[in-house]
């Protein structure tokens, strides 16, 4: 069953963000966009080399509105030892949600039960806490950052422009399509 348009369900989590401890709610997705980026687990192999890749694209998902949580079933205690300890780690300044019981990964439907770990989801949430957009990946194989950058901004290009679609590879400022009968078969 596909997981867009589905509202994100209240929670109540601790982070690791700005070198503290703090509470992330749905709250604080309502009203801009927002990125629940899952992976597996704290002191692993291909995770850094995403979460790092992140913060360095980090100021610019904050100049397009959008907030990135990073997600594991680890807890936050775990991730400030993980920051403290990791070079790419230590790079970090979103929020690094820690999911210990499981339950958001559970509500989108990442969680790994046999592991208890989460699966490398994506997740895009618009300003009203739905998500318009997701993917997930083998445990193996690392996302690209500037590819998910680029998913947002296209998202976001859709709901302020509902009339006309994205193609692949757009870009800002890039053409769009306007579906119609006269794009039918036309390319």
């Amino acid at each position: 069953m596909s997981l867009i348009n589905k509202e994100v369900s209240p929670f109540s989590v601790q982070a690791y963000a700005d070198e503290t401890f703090k509470t992330v709610t749905k709250d604080d997705l309502l009203g801009k966009w927002s990125v629940f980026f899952f992976y597996p687990a704290d002191f692993t192999f291909v995770c850094p080399t995403e979460l790092e890749d992140l913060q360095n694209n980090y100021e610019e998902f904050k100049k397009i509105g959008c907030e990135v949580y990073s997600v594991s079933c680890d807890t936050h205690f775990v991730h400030k030892a993980w920051h403290d300890h990791s070079e790419a780690i230590s790079k970090i300044t979103f929020p690094m949600i820690g999911d210990p019981t499981q339950a958001l990964a559970r509500d989108f439907e990442v969680l790994i039960e046999a592991d208890g770990l989460a699966e490398r989801g994506t997740f895009i949430i618009d300003p009203d806490g739905k998500i318009v957009s997701y993917e997930v990946s083998c445990g193996s194989v690392g996302r690209n950052a500037d590819e998910l950058l680029r998913k947002v901004e296209a998202c976001q290009f859709v709901r302020e422009n509902g009339n006309e679609v994205c193609p692949a590879k757009w870009r800002p400022g890039a053409k769009t399509l306007k579906p119609g009968i006269d794009l039918v078969g036309a390319i």
